[in-house]
């Protein structure tokens, strides 16, 4: 993918988008990803399914009892005629929302495949499991990216949907994502930008940090982001986030989550990032456009603390990617190790401290207390 510039008009092909399609090529396709597990169902079809499946389970006993009643009892036969109409209706609307979703599955899948190609970029169906640090990735049980559109030039992007499932007793709540993965030349301190425009009461973010490790920028910054950085390395976030880098971040990114952590930069939002929308597109490319001219700079930065962890060894190692052309850099996937990045940051550095999120707790035994209190009177 090469880098977007914002402009005034689309600076990618988003014809594909929109485009009528072909219905044979969106089976072959299908039959392709199916081919290789790259394919499923989502959850929407399945709870379509499963509801088909129940109202048939009950239905036809019933509608068979109805019919023989019918035929026995002609003179009731127009109240039981309007059950079964009623009846046969429900069942009808079900089945065809259904193979409505099913099929609209099938065409995104083509469409963004169409896409990615159109753009330089290549796609992927899904990917149980996601080896990636970021804070979403480790979270629950069920955990699936899909509609994966994949760049790799000047540097590895990834853009995709991700979910993943929290049961707690017989009970289980899905959270989905969209997010943007950022593949950058060296490991650097964990850190976090909690967007302010796109929280409501309170975070969004799927993790809370301990209040000490919050940074306060120049400038305006601080209106538009929330900070966290590992204590001690306050310097380094100032040298990471230079007053440019700070504008682009405004500019471009500020209704998006970010997180550094290892050699990654991720975009979080709690929207679809992979879709048919032209204009998310624009939007996405946009802000990635404006923030990776700026990422090779960061590549120069180097974590002193390693020499108090390993004397005899160098402060850290860049990868011999640094040294090549931008436009070389990266094959189409992340080589095997790159996502258990070298160590180039000390072992204070590289994750946030997590706390306990008190706020939720605090609203219910509040909320507990104003029940039991104005059942007293």
């Amino acid at each position: 993918m090469s880098a977007p510039q914002p402009s005034s008009g689309p600076s990618f092909d988003a014809a594909p988008l929109t485009d009528p399609v072909d219905p044979k090529a969106v089976s072959a396709f299908n039959a392709e990803l199916r081919a290789r597990g790259a394919t499923g169902m989502t959850a929407s079809t399945i709870i379509a399914i499963v509801i088909v499946g129940i109202m048939a389970l009950i239905g036809v006993p019933i509608l068979v009892a109805t019919i023989g009643s019918m035929a026995t009892s002609p003179g009731g036969s127009g109240f039981a005629g309007v059950g079964v109409l009623l009846f046969g209706g429900v069942g009808v609307i079900l089945v065809i929302g259904a193979v409505i979703g099913w099929r609209r599955a099938r065409v995104t899948r083509y469409r963004l495949n169409r896409f990615a190609q159109a753009n330089g970029m290549s796609y992927e169906g899904k990917i149980a499991s996601p080896a990636l640090p970021g804070m979403i990735f480790s979270l629950g049980n069920s955990r699936m990216s899909t509609d994966l559109v994949r760049g790799t030039k000047p540097r590895f992007v990834e853009f995709g949907n991700y979910q993943y499932t929290v049961r707690s007793g017989k009970n289980s709540t899905t959270y989905r994502w969209g997010y943007v993965a950022v593949k950058l030349d060296v490991p650097l301190p964990n850190i976090v930008l909690d967007a302010r425009g796109n929280n409501g009461f309170g975070s969004n973010l799927p993790a809370s940090f301990q209040r000490e490790q919050r940074l306060s920028l120049e400038g305006d910054f601080d209106q538009y982001f929330t900070l966290y950085c590992p204590e001690g390395y306050e310097r380094d976030a100032l040298y990471l986030f230079t007053p440019d880098i700070m504008a682009r971040f405004i500019d471009n990114a500020a209704e998006l989550d970010v997180e550094i952590v290892d050699d990654w930069v991720f975009l979080y939002t709690q929207r679809k990032v992979s879709t048919l929308d032209p204009a998310t597109w624009a939007w996405l490319f946009g802000a990635v456009g404006a923030l990776i001219t700026k990422f090779d700079q960061w590549a120069r930065w180097r974590d002193e603390r390693l020499l108090l962890e390993n004397p005899s060894g160098p402060a850290s190692v860049a990868p011999a990617a640094a040294a090549q052309p931008a436009s070389e850099r990266l094959p189409f996937a992340p080589p095997v190790g790159l996502l258990s990045p070298p160590p180039g940051v000390a072992h204070e550095g590289r994750r946030l401290k997590r706390s306990f999120p008190w706020l939720p707790f605090v609203v219910v035994i509040g909320f507990a207390a104003f029940w039991f209190w104005s059942r007293s009177f």
